[in-house]
Protein backbone atom coordinates (compact mmCIF):
# COMPACT_ATOMS: atom_id res chain seq x y z
CA UNK A 1 0.00 0.00 0.00
CA UNK A 2 0.95 3.74 -0.63
CA UNK A 3 2.20 5.62 2.05
CA UNK A 4 3.92 3.12 4.05
CA UNK A 5 6.57 3.08 5.93
CA UNK A 6 9.08 -0.02 6.23
CA UNK A 7 11.55 -0.43 9.04
CA UNK A 8 14.58 -1.96 8.80
CA UNK A 9 15.45 -4.24 11.32
CA UNK A 10 19.03 -4.49 12.44
CA UNK A 11 18.76 -7.71 14.25
CA UNK A 12 18.50 -11.38 12.98
CA UNK A 13 15.04 -12.35 14.13
CA UNK A 14 15.56 -16.17 13.20
CA UNK A 15 18.46 -16.39 15.96
CA UNK A 16 15.70 -16.65 19.18
CA UNK A 17 13.74 -19.15 17.54
CA UNK A 18 13.26 -21.99 19.72
CA UNK A 19 11.16 -24.12 18.15
CA UNK A 20 8.76 -26.98 19.56
CA UNK A 21 11.41 -28.10 21.78
CA UNK A 22 11.60 -25.66 24.75
CA UNK A 23 13.31 -27.59 27.92
CA UNK A 24 15.79 -29.97 28.76
CA UNK A 25 14.74 -30.80 32.52
CA UNK A 26 16.50 -33.81 33.24
CA UNK A 27 19.32 -36.60 32.59
CA UNK A 28 18.37 -39.90 34.35
CA UNK A 29 21.09 -42.17 34.79
CA UNK A 30 20.36 -45.44 37.29
CA UNK A 31 23.25 -45.40 40.05
CA UNK A 32 23.68 -48.61 42.93
CA UNK A 33 24.98 -46.57 45.78
CA UNK A 34 23.40 -43.38 46.96
CA UNK A 35 26.22 -42.67 49.06
CA UNK A 36 28.74 -42.86 46.07
CA UNK A 37 26.25 -40.65 44.42
CA UNK A 38 26.12 -37.91 46.78
CA UNK A 39 30.05 -37.76 46.96
CA UNK A 40 30.22 -37.38 43.40
CA UNK A 41 26.87 -35.13 42.20
CA UNK A 42 26.68 -32.84 45.22
CA UNK A 43 30.52 -32.83 46.91
CA UNK A 44 32.50 -33.22 44.16
CA UNK A 45 30.73 -32.02 41.17
CA UNK A 46 29.20 -28.92 43.57
CA UNK A 47 25.55 -29.68 42.45
CA UNK A 48 22.67 -29.08 45.04
CA UNK A 49 20.13 -31.85 45.91
CA UNK A 50 16.42 -31.12 45.69
CA UNK A 51 15.78 -30.10 49.22
CA UNK A 52 11.69 -30.64 47.94
CA UNK A 53 11.44 -33.83 46.06
CA UNK A 54 12.68 -37.49 46.24
CA UNK A 55 14.55 -36.61 49.98
CA UNK A 56 14.88 -40.28 50.49
CA UNK A 57 17.20 -43.13 50.51
CA UNK A 58 16.47 -44.25 46.71
CA UNK A 59 16.39 -41.71 44.16
CA UNK A 60 17.95 -38.50 44.42
CA UNK A 61 17.59 -35.26 42.23
CA UNK A 62 20.85 -33.04 41.80
CA UNK A 63 19.73 -29.50 40.84
CA UNK A 64 21.98 -27.95 37.96
CA UNK A 65 20.97 -24.27 37.04
CA UNK A 66 17.55 -25.18 35.26
CA UNK A 67 18.24 -28.63 34.85
CA UNK A 68 18.53 -31.87 36.71
CA UNK A 69 20.38 -35.41 37.40
CA UNK A 70 17.89 -37.74 38.32
CA UNK A 71 19.19 -40.64 40.28
CA UNK A 72 17.40 -43.89 41.01
CA UNK A 73 19.00 -46.28 42.82
CA UNK A 74 19.68 -49.45 40.35
CA UNK A 75 21.82 -51.03 38.32
CA UNK A 76 24.42 -48.37 36.54
CA UNK A 77 23.29 -46.96 33.36
CA UNK A 78 25.88 -45.35 31.36
CA UNK A 79 25.31 -42.35 29.40
CA UNK A 80 26.72 -43.19 25.40
CA UNK A 81 28.58 -40.19 25.14
CA UNK A 82 29.36 -37.07 27.32
CA UNK A 83 27.23 -35.16 29.67
CA UNK A 84 28.52 -31.00 29.47
CA UNK A 85 28.53 -29.27 32.29
CA UNK A 86 29.38 -25.39 33.28
CA UNK A 87 30.21 -24.61 36.86
CA UNK A 88 31.12 -21.27 38.30
CA UNK A 89 34.87 -21.51 39.12
CA UNK A 90 37.20 -23.71 37.82
CA UNK A 91 40.13 -23.74 40.64
CA UNK A 92 37.25 -24.76 43.25
CA UNK A 93 36.17 -27.53 41.24
CA UNK A 94 39.42 -28.99 40.45
CA UNK A 95 39.86 -28.83 44.63
CA UNK A 96 36.02 -30.50 45.19
CA UNK A 97 37.44 -33.48 42.79
CA UNK A 98 40.81 -33.88 44.51
CA UNK A 99 39.12 -34.08 47.94
CA UNK A 100 36.59 -36.74 46.90
CA UNK A 101 39.11 -39.21 45.74
CA UNK A 102 38.86 -40.10 49.66
CA UNK A 103 35.04 -41.34 48.93
CA UNK A 104 35.79 -42.84 45.86
CA UNK A 105 38.85 -44.42 45.20
CA UNK A 106 38.52 -48.09 44.25
CA UNK A 107 35.73 -47.13 41.43
CA UNK A 108 36.14 -45.89 38.00
CA UNK A 109 35.88 -42.19 39.04
CA UNK A 110 38.90 -39.54 37.96
CA UNK A 111 39.54 -36.16 36.16
CA UNK A 112 42.17 -34.99 33.57
CA UNK A 113 42.45 -31.22 32.71
CA UNK A 114 42.47 -29.51 29.50
CA UNK A 115 42.86 -25.93 28.56
CA UNK A 116 39.51 -25.16 28.20
CA UNK A 117 37.54 -27.96 30.31
CA UNK A 118 37.85 -30.56 32.28
CA UNK A 119 36.96 -33.95 31.73
CA UNK A 120 35.11 -35.90 34.58
CA UNK A 121 34.27 -39.97 34.87
CA UNK A 122 31.70 -40.91 37.75
CA UNK A 123 31.99 -43.83 39.68
CA UNK A 124 30.32 -46.27 37.57
CA UNK A 125 31.88 -44.47 33.92
CA UNK A 126 29.58 -41.83 32.99
CA UNK A 127 31.86 -39.50 31.11
CA UNK A 128 31.13 -35.27 32.35
CA UNK A 129 32.98 -32.29 30.45
CA UNK A 130 32.75 -29.42 33.06
CA UNK A 131 33.33 -25.82 31.71
CA UNK A 132 33.82 -22.44 32.82
CA UNK A 133 31.05 -19.89 32.11
CA UNK A 134 31.54 -18.27 28.52
CA UNK A 135 28.74 -16.17 27.30
CA UNK A 136 29.29 -16.98 23.62
CA UNK A 137 29.94 -20.56 24.02
CA UNK A 138 27.10 -21.27 26.11
CA UNK A 139 25.05 -18.21 26.73
CA UNK A 140 24.89 -16.09 29.99
CA UNK A 141 25.19 -19.05 32.19
CA UNK A 142 27.28 -20.03 35.24
CA UNK A 143 25.56 -23.26 36.08
CA UNK A 144 24.01 -25.56 33.88
CA UNK A 145 23.48 -28.51 31.22
CA UNK A 146 24.57 -26.62 27.94
CA UNK A 147 24.54 -29.81 25.87
CA UNK A 148 23.88 -33.97 26.24
CA UNK A 149 26.39 -35.18 23.57
CA UNK A 150 25.65 -38.89 22.14
CA UNK A 151 28.37 -41.10 20.31
CA UNK A 152 26.18 -42.69 16.75
CA UNK A 153 27.40 -44.70 14.49
CA UNK A 154 29.12 -43.49 10.60
CA UNK A 155 26.55 -42.36 8.65
CA UNK A 156 23.17 -41.35 10.89
CA UNK A 157 23.87 -38.05 11.31
CA UNK A 158 21.35 -36.86 7.94
CA UNK A 159 18.93 -39.10 9.00
CA UNK A 160 19.20 -37.61 12.74
CA UNK A 161 18.55 -34.19 12.28
CA UNK A 162 15.45 -34.83 9.89
CA UNK A 163 14.04 -37.05 12.51
CA UNK A 164 14.29 -33.66 14.88
CA UNK A 165 13.11 -31.37 12.06
CA UNK A 166 10.15 -33.15 10.45
CA UNK A 167 8.94 -35.37 13.80
CA UNK A 168 10.28 -33.09 16.66
CA UNK A 169 10.11 -30.08 15.47
CA UNK A 170 13.23 -28.71 17.10
CA UNK A 171 16.12 -26.54 14.54
CA UNK A 172 18.59 -29.08 13.91
CA UNK A 173 21.68 -29.30 11.45
CA UNK A 174 25.04 -30.43 10.86
CA UNK A 175 27.62 -28.04 11.72
CA UNK A 176 31.39 -29.01 12.47
CA UNK A 177 30.82 -32.74 11.68
CA UNK A 178 28.36 -33.10 14.21
CA UNK A 179 24.41 -32.65 14.17
CA UNK A 180 23.19 -30.21 17.13
CA UNK A 181 19.87 -30.34 18.01
CA UNK A 182 17.72 -26.81 19.83
CA UNK A 183 15.87 -28.50 22.62
CA UNK A 184 15.66 -25.43 24.99
CA UNK A 185 16.93 -21.94 25.41
CA UNK A 186 21.11 -22.04 25.27
CA UNK A 187 20.79 -26.01 25.61
CA UNK A 188 21.50 -28.68 22.75
CA UNK A 189 21.16 -32.67 22.22
CA UNK A 190 24.62 -33.17 19.68
CA UNK A 191 25.23 -36.41 17.98
CA UNK A 192 29.00 -37.48 16.97
CA UNK A 193 29.83 -39.86 14.85
CA UNK A 194 32.70 -42.92 15.92
CA UNK A 195 33.91 -45.71 14.58
CA UNK A 196 34.30 -47.28 18.18
CA UNK A 197 31.92 -49.91 19.21
CA UNK A 198 28.95 -48.42 20.63
CA UNK A 199 27.61 -50.18 23.64
CA UNK A 200 23.96 -51.74 24.31
CA UNK A 201 21.64 -49.26 25.00
CA UNK A 202 20.98 -49.56 28.74
CA UNK A 203 17.87 -47.88 29.38
CA UNK A 204 18.65 -44.37 30.86
CA UNK A 205 17.01 -41.07 29.69
CA UNK A 206 16.49 -37.41 29.22
CA UNK A 207 13.26 -35.56 29.54
CA UNK A 208 12.50 -33.00 27.25
CA UNK A 209 9.28 -30.10 26.85
CA UNK A 210 7.30 -29.64 23.69
CA UNK A 211 4.73 -27.24 22.93
CA UNK A 212 3.05 -29.32 20.15
CA UNK A 213 2.64 -32.06 22.67
CA UNK A 214 -0.27 -34.08 20.88
CA UNK A 215 1.21 -33.12 17.53
CA UNK A 216 4.71 -34.66 18.01
CA UNK A 217 2.93 -38.11 19.62
CA UNK A 218 0.44 -38.07 16.53
CA UNK A 219 3.84 -38.41 14.22
CA UNK A 220 5.27 -41.31 16.95
CA UNK A 221 2.90 -42.85 17.06
CA UNK A 222 1.61 -42.71 13.25
CA UNK A 223 5.26 -45.16 13.19
CA UNK A 224 4.42 -47.22 15.85
CA UNK A 225 7.03 -45.38 18.38
CA UNK A 226 5.87 -44.78 21.27
CA UNK A 227 7.23 -46.56 24.12
CA UNK A 228 5.05 -45.94 27.18
CA UNK A 229 1.78 -43.17 27.85
CA UNK A 230 2.84 -42.24 31.36
CA UNK A 231 -0.31 -39.92 31.95
CA UNK A 232 -2.04 -36.80 30.64
CA UNK A 233 0.51 -35.03 30.12
CA UNK A 234 3.67 -37.28 29.70
CA UNK A 235 4.88 -40.16 26.75
CA UNK A 236 7.79 -41.46 26.19
CA UNK A 237 9.74 -42.99 22.74
CA UNK A 238 13.14 -44.59 22.54
CA UNK A 239 13.83 -45.03 18.65
CA UNK A 240 15.35 -42.07 16.62
CA UNK A 241 14.66 -43.11 13.12
CA UNK A 242 15.10 -41.61 9.63
CA UNK A 243 11.75 -40.31 8.19
CA UNK A 244 12.71 -40.95 4.97
CA UNK A 245 13.11 -44.82 5.33
CA UNK A 246 12.22 -45.83 8.99
CA UNK A 247 15.88 -47.04 9.48
CA UNK A 248 16.80 -47.19 13.18
CA UNK A 249 20.13 -44.65 13.89
CA UNK A 250 19.76 -44.69 17.62
CA UNK A 251 17.98 -45.56 21.14
CA UNK A 252 17.86 -43.23 23.82
CA UNK A 253 14.72 -43.01 25.52
CA UNK A 254 13.27 -39.10 25.47
CA UNK A 255 10.64 -38.51 28.53
CA UNK A 256 8.75 -36.12 26.79
CA UNK A 257 6.33 -33.56 28.70
CA UNK A 258 3.51 -30.81 27.69
CA UNK A 259 3.93 -27.68 28.41
CA UNK A 260 1.17 -27.78 31.13
CA UNK A 261 3.05 -30.29 33.43
CA UNK A 262 2.70 -29.55 36.91
CA UNK A 263 6.98 -29.69 36.80
CA UNK A 264 6.87 -27.71 33.53
CA UNK A 265 9.53 -25.19 34.50
CA UNK A 266 9.83 -25.80 38.15
CA UNK A 267 11.89 -22.87 40.11
CA UNK A 268 15.13 -25.15 40.61
CA UNK A 269 17.23 -24.11 44.12
CA UNK A 270 20.89 -24.13 43.53
CA UNK A 271 23.63 -23.49 46.07
CA UNK A 272 26.66 -21.74 46.17
CA UNK A 273 29.48 -24.70 46.69
CA UNK A 274 31.60 -21.83 47.07
CA UNK A 275 30.21 -21.71 50.92
CA UNK A 276 31.28 -24.11 53.74
CA UNK A 277 31.10 -24.04 57.41
CA UNK A 278 34.58 -22.44 57.81
CA UNK A 279 34.29 -20.42 54.70
CA UNK A 280 31.05 -18.54 55.06
CA UNK A 281 29.70 -15.13 54.89
CA UNK A 282 25.75 -14.66 55.17
CA UNK A 283 23.44 -14.17 52.66
CA UNK A 284 25.47 -16.16 49.83
CA UNK A 285 24.37 -19.98 50.09
CA UNK A 286 22.64 -19.22 47.16
CA UNK A 287 23.82 -18.95 43.46
CA UNK A 288 21.93 -17.46 40.94
CA UNK A 289 22.80 -19.62 37.60
CA UNK A 290 22.16 -16.94 35.13
CA UNK A 291 25.09 -14.24 34.71
CA UNK A 292 24.48 -10.82 36.16
CA UNK A 293 23.63 -7.49 33.73
CA UNK A 294 26.10 -5.97 31.71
Amino acid sequence: MDGLTRIECPWNRTAENLGNSVELQHVNLRVPDQLKATAFYISALGLTRDPYLLTGIDNMWANVGVSQFHLPTGEAQVLRGVVGLVVPDRAQLLHRLQTARRWLDGTKYGFTEAADHVDVTCPWGNRIRVHSPDAERFGRIVLGIPYVAFDVAPGTLPGIVRFYQQIVGAPAAIEGGEARVLVANGQYLIFRETDASIPPYDGHHIQLAFVDFGGVHAKLAERGLISQEDSQHQYRFIDIVDPEDGRLLFQVEHEIRSTTHPLFMRKLVNRNAAITNTLYATGHEALNWAMAPE
